[in-house]
C-alpha cells in the first residue's frame, strides 16, 4: 500500500458490544484503504468470532506491528483486508459475556485504545478512530475515566480535548458539553463565548478551512426577540462576538438556534457554534442519525468517533448500522493527512 496513505489506528471498541461488528462491516461498505492504512486495534478471538457468526466478508490478518499492516494489500482472494494488532485481552470468547457490562470488557476496550494511542504517541499512526465504550464497564475495570476525551488526553499528555459534531456540510462545536443546563447558561460570559469562537477558528484552521465563517446559535428563543425572552443575547453574547470580529474573525449572531443549524447543513456557514450539549447534539441527529462523526482537537493527533453507544441489547446480532463507524474511519484519514495540532 502507498505510503502516502495516513496510517490510522482504530480501537475496536467494548468486545461485548457492537464495536466489533461495526469494526469489521466498514471494511465491507467502503474500501477504506482508498482513504488510509486502517489498522484495528482489538482482539483477534473477538474478531474471528464475530466475522465468523455473522458471516462478514472480510479476510482478518493478524500482524505483529504496523510495518507489516503497510505492507498488505486491499483485498485477499476478493475480500477486504482488516489488518488486527491483537491485544490478547479476550483471547477465548467461550466465557464471554456479549451484551453485558464486565470488568473485562472495559479492560479490552481501554488496551485497544492505549494501543492505538501508543502509536500516534510514536508518529507511526496520524489518528484514532474510536469505536464505543461503555462507561460502567471501564469503572468496573477500576478505571476512573468519564470517557474517551479525558482517557486519551492522559494517554497522549495533550491538553483538553474539543468536540467537534459533523454530519454531511454541517459542523458543530459546543460551547459547554457535559454540565447541567443550568450550569452552561452560566457559562455564557462574554470572555468565555469569545474563547470558545477563537478556538473553532484555530480548530477549523487545523484541518485546513482557513479564515472559516461561523454562527453562533442563540439560546433564547427567536435569539430572545430584543429581550423579550431573556437577555443573554444582549449582556453577553454579542459583545462576545463583537470582540471575535473586532480580532478579524468572520462570525456571525447570536441566530436562532430553530434555523441556523438547517444553513448550516445548507453550507452558509463553516461551522455553527452550539451553547450547550442537546441544542446541537437534537440538530445533528435529527438531520442522520447514523452518519454523525464526533472529531476531537486539542491532541497531538486527530481523533474521530462514532456518536453512539454500545447497544449491548443488540450486540453480535448482525443487527448494528456501521455507517457512522465507516464515516468517522474515512474522516480520520482525511483530516490526519493535513491535521496541525492546535497547541504546540
Amino acid at each position: 500500500m502507498s505510503s502516502t496513505y495516513p496510517l490510522i489506528a482504530i480501537s475496536m471498541g467494548d468486545p461485548a458490544g457492537i464495536g466489533p461488528e461495526i469494526t469489521l462491516k466498514s471494511f465491507v461498505l467502503e474500501d477504506l484503504w482508498k482513504h488510509c492504512v486502517p489498522l484495528v486495534c482489538g482482539d483477534l478471538a473477538v474478531a474471528e468470532a464475530v466475522r465468523a457468526k455473522l458471516d462478514i466478508p472480510v479476510k482478518i490478518v493478524a500482524v505483529k506491528d504496523a510495518a507489516q499492516a503497510q505492507g498488505l494489500q486491499a483485498l485477499e482472494g476478493g475480500l477486504p483486508v482488516v489488518p488486527l494488532l491483537d491485544q490478547g485481552v479476550v483471547s477465548d470468547v467461550s466465557g464471554f459475556d456479549v451484551g453485558k457490562i464486565s470488568a473485562q470488557g472495559g479492560r479490552a476496550a481501554v488496551a485497544y485504545i492505549q494501543a492505538g494511542v501508543d502509536l500516534c504517541n510514536a508518529g507511526i499512526a496520524r489518528g484514532i478512530a474510536t469505536g464505543p465504550i461503555h462507561k460502567e464497564a471501564l469503572r468496573a475495570a477500576k478505571f476512573n475515566y468519564i470517557g474517551h476525551t479525558e482517557m486519551i488526553s492522559e494517554m497522549s499528555n495533550g491538553k483538553k480535548g474539543i468536540t467537534m459534531f459533523q454530519v454531511d456540510k454541517l459542523k458543530i462545536f459546543f460551547h459547554s458539553r457535559h454540565v447541567s443546563v443550568r450550569q452552561a447558561i452560566d457559562l455564557i460570559t462574554t470572555d468565555e463565548l469569545y474563547d470558545t469562537i477563537d478556538v473553532t477558528v484555530r480548530c477549523l484552521d487545523s484541518i485546513g478551512v482557513s479564515k472559516p465563517k461561523i454562527a453562533v446559535a442563540a439560546l433564547n428563543p427567536h435569539a430572545s426577540d430584543g429581550g423579550l425572552f431573556g437577555d443573554e443575547e444582549a449582556t453577553q453574547m454579542t459583545p462576545a462576538i463583537q470582540r471575535a470580529v473586532d480580532t478579524g474573525h468572520d462570525v456571525v449572531g447570536p441566530m436562532p438556534a430553530d434555523s441556523v443549524f438547517y444553513h448550516g447543513i445548507e453550507g452558509r456557514y463553516d461551522a455553527v457554534i452550539s451553547l450547550f450539549h442537546d441544542q446541537g447534539h437534537i440538530a445533528a441527529k435529527c438531520y442522520n442519525f447514523h452518519e454523525v462523526v464526533s472529531v476531537t482537537f486539542g491532541y497531538p493527533f486527530i481523533r474521530t468517533s462514532v456518536d453512539h453507544g454500545t447497544a449491548f441489547d443488540v450486540a453480535w446480532q448482525g443487527l448494528a448500522n456501521p455507517l457512522s463507524m465507516k464515516e468517522q474511519i474515512v474522516a480520520c484519514g482525511r483530516y490526519a493527512a493535513v491535521y496541525k495540532p492546535i497547541y504546540e
